[in-house]
Formats: C-alpha cells, structure tokens, sequence
C-alpha cells in the first residue's frame, strides 16, 4: 500500500506534467526511478554525445555511470586533469545532443526556477545542446513561481554549498542565504524558464521520490 506521500505525489505528478506540456515542455511522471531511468534512455539516441551539470539526483540515479556503461559518448568534467582542462569540458558540453540536469524548483503551473554560480548549467538548460533532460523529485514541486524561487535560493542553495568544502561563503557557515556578493557565491544566475522554445526541446521526468535537495 502505498504512503499518503506517495499517493500525494502521484496525484499532483499528473496535474503539473500537463501544464509543463502546456508550456511546450515534454513531460512525464513515474511513481518509481526504475521506470524513470529507462525513460530517459529511450529518450536518447545511440548517436548522441551526453554531458551534464552538477545534479544530485543524476547522480543518485546513476545516470551519469549508465550513459557511459551503455556505449554513448560523454563529456564528463570530472574526468578533468587540471582546472583549465575541467572548463574547457564544461564548454564542450554546452554543444553536446544531450544534456542531462536536474532543477532546483518545477512550479505546479509548469515552471522551472533554477539558480547557478558559473552559469554552465543554466546556459545549457536555455541555449547550445539539441535538447536537455531534466530529472527531478517531486519534493521540488512548488504551489508558485514565487515559493519555487524561494526554495531555490533559500532551501536548495544553502544546502548545495555544503557539498563543496572549498567554498567559503555565510551560507556555507550557517546554512542561512545572507544574500552575499562574495566571489564564492553559487548564486550568480537566477533562470526562470516560463516556456520551453523551440517546443519539446526540454524534456521534463518526474519521480514521485524526495530526490536531491
């Protein structure tokens, strides 16, 4: 049987993936990740180069091993050597056939909200890869555009510095956004994607799962 959570999600899962087809998203909804993975792979042809940004629920979902471990070519950041050699691949990714991402915040009405630091994952999310993949919880589905925001800045992205030890920001003391202007920020770009152009470019899969931050 399942939880009220889980009957939660599947019923609002539905709503919110006919208003992203609405707005010229693709959209799914799947209860279980099993189904979701296989998804996405149907969704990509054998031909295609894949890449990516930094997405815990990629990750989680292994997304990242399977595209390698089922033959496609990657461009994979982490596979870097030096600093220099790192960014030179984010570039690369951003004219890769698929780009594979997850979101900050999905509205019920069929927005995303998403927020970045260098900017490499929400330039592929608006502009160069033929088309993106976003995978996401439907933990982050949010009643309005101005909660989905407040999620991202305020929930997602105190949480998220924590990943990265290095960066040295309030937030990353105290888990509070302070609304810095440090150089460290991971909150350099605010993108609000209202419609999806060209029509079906990006590809939308909801999980009915508490997936990332």
């Amino acid at each position: 049987m399942k939880t009220p959570k889980e009957l939660q999600y599947d019923k609002l899962g539905a709503g919110v993936v006919s208003a992203l087809k609405k707005r010229f998203f693709e959209a799914w909804y799947f209860s279980g990740s099993d189904e979701a993975v296989e998804k996405v792979f149907s969704l990509i042809p054998k031909d295609h180069t894949v890449s990516w940004g930094g997405s815990l629920t990629a990750t989680g979902l292994k997304l990242t091993e399977l595209a390698a471990g089922k033959g496609y070519k990657v461009i994979d950041r982490d596979k870097a050597a030096s600093p220099e050699e790192r960014t030179e691949l984010m570039r690369q990714a951003l004219l890769c056939d698929t780009y594979l991402m997850g979101t900050n915040a999905v509205t019920e009405d069929g927005q995303l909200v998403n927020i970045d630091g260098f900017g490499n994952r929400v330039a592929a999310l608006t502009f160069g890869p033929r088309q993106v993949i976003v995978v996401a919880g439907m933990n982050k589905v949010c009643k309005t555009l101005e909660i989905a925001i407040a999620r991202a800045r305020y929930i997602a992205a105190p949480m998220n510095v924590q990943r990265f030890p290095s960066v040295k920001t309030p937030c990353s003391e105290t888990c509070a956004c302070a609304d810095c202007s440090s150089q460290s920020s991971i909150c350099a770009h605010f993108v609000h994607t209202r419609l999806c152009k060209p029509a079906g470019r990006i590809k939308v899969i909801l999980i009915g799962q508490d997936l990332g931050l």
